[in-house]
């Protein structure tokens, strides 16, 4: 079983207000599912392109845990907040197993 994430790239797109709610909220909704915080917005030290956002990188134990939280009646009543302030896309993926080297994306 490999940890897998919920990675986001938002940028702010309206009012804060809800957000500010939505992050009241989002910590108790990420505790039943063992979901917490890697990255949570520090500006990056961009070396290549461009960065248009704020990065958030939540960490769950597998990714069953992770779309069960995505999907929770508790997340789903604050996913509004957020979609009312910033905008960006919002993936789910899995991490890799110890020992994994750049070449095994190979044998895919």
């Amino acid at each position: 079983m490999t940890a897998a994430y919920a990675v986001a790239l938002l940028c702010a797109a309206g009012p804060q207000e809800g957000v500010v709610r939505y992050l009241e909220g989002i910590d108790a909704t990420l505790a039943p599912f063992g979901g917490r915080y890697l990255v949570h917005g520090d500006p990056p030290t961009v070396l290549e392109g461009e960065w248009p956002g704020d990065l958030v990188v939540i960490a769950f134990p597998d990714r069953a845990r992770a779309e069960a939280w995505y999907a929770s009646d508790a997340y789903r009543e604050i996913l509004p907040l957020r979609r009312s302030g910033v905008a960006g896309p919002v993936a789910l993926i899995d991490g890799v197993p110890p020992g994994h080297r750049a070449t095994d994306i190979l044998t895919r």
